[in-house]
């Protein structure tokens, strides 16, 4: 069964029609030619899809498109906010060059983006120290908090660090190189 839907994509309004079985994922990918979200396990269990669903982070291969209509999706690519602007935790990956062969670095990217919100309005994860109390964005909570997303190439110590300057971005001028560490 097919049904026409809309989805507000990276700030465009885009309309189509899926058959009901349709993940996000392939929606995007497959239907409106937005391939910066990746295929990798298919299962939600690699992060590589990882997207913006109104405002919260998503595995877009586990979520249906057609119970979404009308939602916002915002991908890596639509997060700089046009005009080539990069948003400040893209900026941190290529500062601290939190990846190799870049496959799960748009999915890396916007579940850091969506961590980093869920964090600073005090969504505890399973290490935090005190729920209570704001969230204190040390190694050991970046890396709960990232753990499901995978990087076959192993940039995690980078990765980790770009978010940490992301996080805090008085604690670095941006300049750092590869593999530094504070």
């Amino acid at each position: 069964m097919d049904k026409r839907i809309s989805l507000l994509v990276d700030g465009e309004e885009r309309t189509l029609t899926v058959d009901t079985r349709t993940t996000l994922l392939d929606s995007l990918r497959d239907r409106l030619g937005v391939t910066s979200p990746k295929k990798g396990c298919d299962h939600g269990q690699c992060g590589a899809c990882t997207v913006l669903l109104g405002g919260r982070r998503v595995n877009s291969c586990l979520v249906l498109a057609v119970a979404h209509d009308g939602a916002e999706v915002v991908t890596a690519a639509g997060l700089g906010g046009g005009g080539g602007e990069l948003h400040p935790v893209q900026e941190a990956f290529l500062a601290r060059d939190a990846l190799q062969c870049g496959f799960c670095t748009p999915g890396q990217v916007c579940s850091a983006v969506g961590m980093l919100q869920e964090a600073a309005t005090g969504q505890p994860s399973h290490v935090t120290a005190d729920p209570g109390r704001a969230v204190e964005l040390d190694d050991a909570e970046i890396r709960e908090r990232m753990s499901g997303n995978l990087c076959r190439c192993g940039a995690y110590v980078n990765i980790v660090a770009a978010i940490r300057d992301a996080a805090d971005p008085g604690r670095t001028s941006g300049t750092a190189s590869a593999g530094a560490r504070p």
